[in-house]
């Protein structure tokens, strides 16, 4: 983690610099001196900051949080060899893979090993001072769970204090049975609330597992969240939803004995306007759990069985859904089917344009996934609502970043059939005639482009 983070400061990653841990600079400073005055360092950081530069997202929340995925998934320096296979590894972080033989080589070069060394102090008295208040926060918690503590063989929750990321930003992820909070302390206090959240997923997320077959009759509720804000991963899971639905839950009711109950309402309210329903039926249910002996791990399948499916699909449908979200602080590692060019692709294909538009935009923005993709499905939508001219600019784009065949023998015959349409002749015969040479072993683009070729295109009529 520090390699990594302290690699991207010497970047240019500059976020909330002022208001970070005095040591920040003081790394900053020992980096660049390392530059200034090393030629292998120099050299080593060129690459190296020239694939940060391109690898930046246009969200610059997401900056420090696909290089935070990707630290995680490293092993110990000087190799930092992944720790899974490039294909098991969170969509951001397969992004920048190839931050990682350009990190190792800056890593020996600018000496960060004895930079780290020299600081390692001052990182281990971190804990030291948040010690107490996290500490306390873990035992509340349990407390209200009534869960016994250190029950979790097999199972990590860690949380990482690195000042050399930005002091606002709390990065929480979950790695099958692993947890992990990665956080960048200023002053005396941390962002408690995000390292419960994380928490309360770390003891509930085992629960939601053993009770697998309990959530099939809750399935329907997931087509009222279709249109929510929240995260497409809740959309498509329900055990996902309904735990994330009870952590809200808990964390409203046990907000503080200060905090009116206008105040929680509000809050439910908040919760399930994001499209986390069920918000309110546990909010309700665990006023009954509080006046219980019975612990959390005992009672959960019964604050399952509660859920009235039927009420709760009425609720629902007369929910209007907020336009954000509340923001969601555990990031999953998304298996494969979970993409969400994937998932853009299910809903073009499901007659859902709006909602892929949205998804393949997200993967573009984030500088998740394949770009081509991303940009081939923005010109089917476009496709899809008529827009000649945004199509093309799509379609044009894709081809200048494609790299799967498909996708670039796809966007010429398309790219020829607007050219048709447009009476250019000569530029959709060029364009048919790429798509043969990109396609040439798909039977379906062989097809396509040489029914181009043959005859200009003209779109199917409303009876075809």
């Amino acid at each position: 983690m520090f390699t990594v983070l302290t690699s991207i400061n010497a970047c240019g990653y500059d976020q909330d610099l002022t208001a970070s841990d005095p040591l920040r600079q003081t790394i900053r400073a020992e980096v660049k001196n390392a530059i200034l005055t090393s030629a292998p360092a120099k050299a080593a950081s060129l690459p190296m900051c020239e694939f940060y530069r391109d690898h930046q997202p246009a969200d610059s929340s997401r900056d420090l949080a696909q290089y935070v995925s990707l630290a995680l998934y490293l092993g110990d320096p000087p190799g930092f060899a992944p720790k899974a296979k490039e294909a098991e590894l969170p969509p951001d972080a397969s992004f920048i893979i190839g931050f990682v033989p350009l990190v190792t080589k800056f890593y020996e070069a600018a000496g960060l090993g004895a930079i780290w060394q020299k600081h390692k102090a001052a990182y281990e008295a971190l804990p030291n001072e948040y010690h107490e208040p996290l500490a306390k926060m873990l035992f509340d918690t349990e407390i209200y769970l009534k869960i016994p503590s250190a029950a979790y063989l097999g199972r990590q929750f860690t949380v990482y204090l690195d000042p050399m990321g930005a002091p606002d930003q709390t990065n929480a992820r979950n790695y099958g049975s692993d947890y992990f909070v990665v956080i960048s302390p200023s002053g005396r206090s941390l962002k408690m609330q995000q390292i419960r959240h994380t928490y309360l997923h770390y003891l509930l997320d085992p629960m939601a597992l053993r009770s697998g077959s309990s959530f099939k009759r809750l399935e329907p509720l997931l087509e009222q969240v279709k249109t929510s804000p929240m995260e497409e991963s809740f959309k498509d899971n329900i055990s996902l939803l309904v735990t994330e639905c009870l952590v809200r839950a808990i964390e409203i009711r046990t907000a503080g004995s200060k905090t009116p109950e206008a105040e929680r309402v509000a809050e439910v309210d908040k919760a399930v306007n994001s499209g986390y329903i069920l918000t309110r039926h546990f909010y309700e249910a665990l006023a009954q759990f509080e006046k219980e002996p019975t612990g959390m791990k005992n009672a959960y399948p019964d604050l399952l069985n509660a859920i009235d499916v039927g009420k709760e699909m009425k609720r629902a449908s007369q929910v209007q859904f907020a336009a954000e979200a509340v923001p969601e602080t555990l990031r999953l590692s998304r298996p494969n089917d979970q993409l969400l060019l994937k998932q853009a692709e299910k809903r073009l294909a499901a007659g859902d344009p709006e909602g892929a538009q949205k998804l393949a935009q997200q993967a573009l923005d984030e500088n998740r996934e394949d770009p081509g993709r991303a940009l081939f499905i923005l010109a089917q939508v476009a496709t899809m609502n008529r827009d000649m001219q945004g199509a093309r600019g799509y379609f044009e784009r894709a081809l200048g970043v494609a790299k799967e065949p498909k996708v670039v023998a796809w966007s010429h015959i398309y790219l020829g059939r607007i050219s048709d349409l447009q009476e250019d002749r000569d530029a959709a015969l060029v364009h048919y005639r790429a798509a043969l040479d990109a396609g040439s072993a798909m039977p379906e683009v062989k097809a396509a482009a040489q029914r181009g070729i043959n005859q200009p295109y003209e779109p199917p009529t409303k009876s075809q």
